[in-house]
């Protein structure tokens, strides 16, 4: 007979994040924090994605039917300071004399990093849309001529009201006055393209009480990264000619948004043994019986143990042992004689989790340096699978331990160790 004791251990198996955010504040900035969490949901374990915890402002406040039908949400910034630096004219030929918007449309990478393991990954976000109120120094009334409100706000401009967006943008949300002289309006921004439009009366002044905006992540595949808190930054420029630009006549006073990212990564790493599964028993195929009534030999003294695995995270495994002959397997150990062989220990893990390669994970050895089973890592979320471990003595050393008249065991403890610090 050969016992074996196993302690199992799963080393930092949850990461529980919070979040302080130092942001190094550039001159003549806006500064937004962006904040997207990913924890794992045993209800959908297909759905591989951060969720966007970041706090709407503004327009998807005011008109949050609009933006959810849109799957959009909205920060603001430039809460004053967008203001024409000189008149707009009547009919102007070129479109950076009026009122125009052209936002960072096209996807730009950033680099967050964990801060506390410096692992890198990479993010990527556009602008997704923009929006305001205009606001004009003057009654649109007496610009205009027009004493109907609806039809003074329409005829300002060549291409009627501001809820009819020039292509390539695209107008959200309802018509909405703010008095005589204010108008709201949000356009998405599919492209980066100006979007324009002409003025067809003079307007001595213009400007935009605040700016909205929404933006878009592609995030990376958060199985595929550690746990812990992930930052990293963004700046664009806003003004003439910069990555938001609003003309040349209507200028903000801070030149720099600032977008300050933090994803938090929770990952779950949870292994679960049944009652008793800590100490194994290896036998014969079909017990002792063959040995003890009929005097047969066996050939093979092996235990399977299976367990239940909780994972959302890449991990490792290897082993500690109490006995080891060629310091990289475990051995057992007959205390009278001294005798020792080695103990083969194997790993089958469930469908969903892979090795570093993308191969299923059958009968994979587990050795005391690791240096076999480096990196599994889960396609998606895994609740509560079946794995195995498979515990063999060689049967090239099982006639030696096994001699008639001679009693022996044989025994020793393994650490089995699930690491989720990859």
């Amino acid at each position: 007979m050969s016992l074996l004791t196993v302690p199992w251990r799963t080393a930092r198996t949850c990461f529980i994040a919070a979040c302080l955010v130092v942001t190094p504040l550039q001159a003549g900035a806006v500064v937004k924090q962006i904040t997207a969490t990913f924890n794992p949901d045993p209800s959908n374990p297909q759905k591989n994605e951060f969720r966007n915890t970041t706090r709407n402002e503004g327009f998807c406040i005011s008109q949050s039917a609009t933006c959810k039908a849109h799957n959009i949400f909205s920060l603001r910034s430039h809460m004053a300071g967008v203001e024409s630096i000189a008149p707009i004219q009547p009919n102007h030929p070129d479109v950076r004399q009026g009122a125009m918007i052209k936002t960072p449309a096209a996807w730009r990478s950033l680099m967050v990093t964990n801060r506390e393991t410096g692992e890198v990954t990479t993010v990527e976000v556009r602008i997704a849309g923009m929006g305001a109120v205009y606001h004009l120094s003057d009654d649109v009334r007496e610009i205009t001529g027009e004493s109907n409100l609806f039809f003074s706000h329409r005829v300002l401009w060549a291409t009627d009201h501001w809820q009819l967006a020039p292509s390539p943008c695209m107008a959200i949300g309802p018509i909405s006055h703010h008095g005589f002289t204010g108008f709201e309006f949000f356009w998405l921004t599919p492209t980066e393209a100006v979007c324009a439009k002409q003025a067809k009366f003079l307007i001595p002044g213009f400007s935009y009480r605040y700016l909205d905006f929404t933006y878009e992540l592609r995030t990376p595949d958060p199985l595929k990264m550690s746990s812990g808190v992930y930052q990293g930054t963004q700046v664009y420029t806003i003004g003439p000619g910069g990555d938001f630009d609003l003309g040349d006549v209507v200028v903000a006073s801070d030149n720099i948004i600032q977008l300050d990212f933090t994803l938090t990564v929770e990952h779950t790493l949870k292994v679960e043994i049944p009652p008793g599964g800590n100490r194994i028993e290896l036998v014969p195929q079909g017990g002792w019986q063959a040995w003890l009534q009929q005097g047969r030999k066996p050939t093979r003294l092996s235990r399977d143990q299976t367990f239940n695995i909780t994972a959302s995270s890449r991990f490792k495994m290897n082993l500690e042992c109490e006995y080891t002959q060629d310091g990289k397997t475990c051995s057992l150990r007959e205390p009278v004689t001294g005798h020792v062989v080695p103990l083969n220990v194997s790993v089958s893990l469930p469908h969903g989790l892979t090795d570093a390669g993308g191969q299923s994970v059958s009968r994979r050895q587990l050795l005391r340096d690791g240096s076999t089973t480096k990196m599994f890592q889960p396609g998606f979320y895994v609740d509560r699978k079946p794995g195995t471990l498979h515990f063999e003595i060689p049967s090239s050393e099982v006639a030696e331990m096994i001699r008639p008249g001679s009693q022996r065991q044989y025994s020793g403890s393994v650490t089995v160790i699930w690491d989720s610090e990859v």
